[in-house]
Formats: C-alpha cells, structure tokens, sequence
C-alpha cells in the first residue's frame, strides 16, 4: 500500500480484508500497522481494515517534535471519511479515544484494547505501582542508556519473549525507536488531550468495548474501570492468559471480542 501525505505527513497505510464495513485500527507504540494482521484475518469478511504507521513507526515519516497525541490523530481522522469500527490498542487506544470524542458521528463502534491514559489511574494505589514499576525503564531513559530502556519497557509491556531471545533486527528497531515512548508523556499521564474533562467520554454514545489482558500491569485494569464508569454504553472484556500484546499473543480472543463490538453497531 502506498505512502502519501496524510494531515501534512509522509505516512504508510495499508488495507486488510473485504468485508462491507470500514474500520480503522491504530496500534500501539514501537510497533507499525502489521501487528493487526492476525486480528485483521479473522475478520476479513466482516470489516475492510485500514491500518498506517505511527509517526516515527516503520515506513511512516519520522516524528518530528510537534504534540504527538494530536499528529497522530488528525492522520487517523485522514481515514475517516464515513461511518467506521474504530479500533485502537495501548497508544493507539488513546488515539482512537481522542478522535471518537472529536468526531463521534463518524464512529460506529469503538473497541478499545487495554488504553495507556495512565492520568486515569492518578490518585489510586494502581498509579504508585506503575512508577515503581517503570522505575528502572524511567531511569535508563533518562540516563541515556537506551538498549537498556528498550530492554526494560519489553520485559513490561512486550509479548512475553525475553530480550535476549528476540532476534536482533527486532532488538535494534525497539532500540532506535524507545525514545518514543516520551513522546506520549503529556497525552497519557497529563490528558493534554482532554479525554477525561467533564463531559467528554459520556458524549460517546456509541457502543464501546475495553479490552484488557489478565496478565497486564495493575494500573490497565484500574484505566478500564475508570473509562468504562463514564461511558453511556460499554462492555469491558478479559482475554485469560493475555499481557499487554493481546492482539498479537491472542489475536483469536481479541478479534472475537472486536466481532461482538460489531453485532452492537
């Protein structure tokens, strides 16, 4: 699929499936549209299913300073030019939030797996524990050690395969791109977005599904229970087994549960 200029940048999309419906799926940080492909096969004949890379993300052109939050939003909104199944997972999760609340008319059902706006936890025990947590990670970043950083985000939020077992070139594309990470400090632990401003995720009406994994840090659980309190009409799922990569780990679970999103809408 090409890339072309979207919202002012170079950016790569591609397209999976056939079915009647358009959806698009917004992935997660240090990852690129291909992570969807497992999901996307399980639902090729229900939804045509835009997927493009992240600022900064494989053939996507790189970042470049401005909000990220906001760059990456009005690319997706590029795609919408209809109704659409929004999808988004982690960052993308939170891309896909951002754009239901600026354009909710366009969406027709939103599938949120395991949304990072990490400011949704401030104030509980959960958000204390995700510092200590990403401790070790903050430091490594901060100290400009970055195959460490890289190495120490992985063994939190990756797939469950140790570092020292992933193959080198996807060591190096996690080490070139960690400083990422940063890039999506004020989005999701400051809500620059203004997600969780009054009003705003009761506006979504919408059905809406929070997918989370079993085995995720804490604070995911605590970020779904606080989004889904607020919205009109949401189901919120667990995947058994599942970290933080369920579309990649269980993408059978993920996309089953994404399908009954869709019989909602």
């Amino acid at each position: 699929m090409p890339t072309e200029e979207r919202a002012g940048r170079a950016t790569y999309w591609r397209v999976f499936g056939h079915g009647p419906r358009p959806a698009l799926a917004i992935h997660c940080s240090l990852a690129h549209s291909g992570a969807w492909t497992s999901v996307a096969e399980r639902l090729d004949d229900r939804v045509a299913l835009t997927a493009f890379d992240l600022p900064g993300h494989s053939k996507s052109a790189a970042w470049d300073g401005d909000d990220f939050l906001t760059e990456a939003t009005l690319i997706a909104s590029s795609f919408v030019d209809g109704p659409v199944d929004l999808i988004g997972h982690s960052f993308g999760a939170v891309v896909a939030l951002r754009l239901a609340i600026a354009q909710p008319e366009t969406v027709r059902t939103l599938t949120l797996v395991e949304p990072v706006l990490f400011a949704a936890a401030r104030g509980f025990p959960e958000w204390d524990e995700h510092a200590a947590l990403m401790a070790e990670f903050d430091a490594a970043l901060a100290e400009r050690r970055i195959t460490a950083a890289a190495a120490e985000f992985t063994r939190v939020w990756g797939t469950g395969v140790r570092w020292e077992d992933m193959n080198a070139e996807n060591r190096s594309d996690l080490v070139e791109r960690i400083g990422l990470i940063a890039a999506g400090d004020t989005a999701l632990f400051e809500d620059s977005g203004g997600i969780l401003l009054p009003d705003a995720l009761e506006s979504l009406a919408m059905p809406v599904l929070l997918i989370r994994g079993d085995r995720s840090p804490a604070i995911i659980e605590r970020i779904a229970e606080e989004i889904a309190a607020r919205l009109p009409d949401v189901g919120v799922a667990t995947v058994p087994g599942a970290g933080h990569m369920a579309p990649i780990t269980h993408p059978d679970e993920v996309a089953g549960l994404i399908g009954v999103n869709l019989d909602r809408g």
